[in-house]
């Protein structure tokens, strides 16, 4: 078994720099997990804590149930995918995929057998003859990789792998590696920026800022139910709007209302958790797949019904992305492909209230 688990660790660097503060995470055995998070939050300093590359400050670090503090990096069967490659130039690529088996020693034909299997998997075996200039950036990324399933790790790290490549081969590149974890069954955890990676990638996903996880869960369900302003924001393509307001009350119905144009009807059965915000300064949060045109609405409750000025729409093959004002607030919506209304234009949206988040305006966590 292969489980890697961080408890209470940190880092912090001269001068009093804390990158990472009091990080808890348990990756299961052939588990797949993303950390995610803007730059300089901490995930690559997890990424090679776990790795031995970075000594925690405090806390400990466990893979396979035993505590590898002082446990030096070469000794802790791990492999680490750079998002630089670091293929040595002047060997071919048989001899870069070989080179930490020659280090220890293995006998020529292991080292050929397994050299040859992992550059099956991975389709590069017409390339062992070439040398990294002779690649294109999706080749190199391949050889780092099967550099590092020739050793046969417990844990697989992956350290921004893609963000050199194009953005077809990213989407290549991605698919290719979440088809290894199914076909190895190890431990992988991988580290990005990019919250589309995460969410197509990932058993699971860890949400990072300031060197704390905010959030770790299933995609899914951090797209759905996010803890906080920050994760929803960071997750999901456009991101989540925001619209800051109050909670007021109309006869015995709960409104939000922004104090412009925007004043909407809120649905009963978040009554409960909003009541105590009665008259408070609130943020509400809406993806921009749950704001509709009125025009494709069958029915559309008038009170859900927010005026808007469309600024601009972009066209995304499949669906069109509206850049849209009303009053101070400014918003996204994701429509049809065939929706296309009259730029510098009024008109008129749907926002789907069973759907929409709120947040309290001081801590940012989530009240429903």
């Amino acid at each position: 078994m292969a489980e890697v688990s961080l408890r209470n660790v940190s880092k912090v660097y001269k001068g009093g720099i804390k990158a990472v503060s009091k990080v808890n995470l348990g990756v299961e055995s052939k588990e797949f997990v993303v950390l995610v998070g803007p730059s300089g939050c901490g995930k690559s300093t997890i990424l090679r804590i776990i790795a031995g590359l970075e000594e925690a400050s405090e806390g400990d670090v466990y893979i396979a149930g035993q505590r590898v503090n002082d446990v030096p990096a070469k000794d802790r069967n791990v492999a680490m995918v750079f998002q630089s490659y670091a293929l040595y130039p002047h060997m071919t690529v048989f001899e870069n995929m070989s080179f930490g088996l020659r280090l220890r020693r293995y006998p020529k034909s292991e080292i050929v057998r397994r050299v040859n299997e992992a550059a099956e998997i991975l389709g590069i075996k017409h390339l062992l003859g070439r040398r990294p200039l002779e690649l294109s950036g999706g080749e190199r990324q391949r050889v780092a990789v099967g550099r590092t399933i020739v050793r046969k790790p417990l844990v697989f790290l992956f350290d921004e792998p893609l963000s050199n490549l194009d953005a077809k081969m990213r989407v290549q590149m991605r698919t290719e590696i979440h088809k290894l974890h199914i076909r190895l069954q190890t431990t992988m955890v991988y580290v990005t920026h990019d919250q589309v990676e995460a969410m197509t990638m990932g058993d699971r996903i860890a949400v990072m800022k300031d060197g704390i996880i905010h959030q770790i869960d299933e995609p899914m369900n951090i797209y759905d139910r996010p803890k906080n302003k920050f994760v929803a924001g960071f997750i999901g393509s456009p991101p989540m709007n925001f619209i800051d307001g109050r909670i007021i009350k109309k006869d015995t119905k709960l409104y939000f209302d922004d104090g412009a144009r925007i004043k909407v009807k809120i649905v009963e059965d978040m009554y409960p958790k909003l009541l105590p915000y009665l008259n408070k300064e609130i943020t509400l949060g809406i993806r921009a797949e749950d704001i509709y045109d009125r025009l494709f609405v069958s029915v559309a409750p008038p009170e859900n019904i927010v005026r808007a000025h469309c600024d601009v729409y972009e066209p995304m093959g499949s669906e069109v992305h509206l850049f849209l004002s009303s009053g101070k607030h400014t918003f996204i919506a994701r429509v049809g492909a065939y929706d296309r209304p009259q730029i510098n234009q009024d008109m008129d949206l749907v926002f789907d209230m069973s759907k929409v988040h709120f947040f309290d305006k001081d801590t940012e966590e989530t009240l429903i």
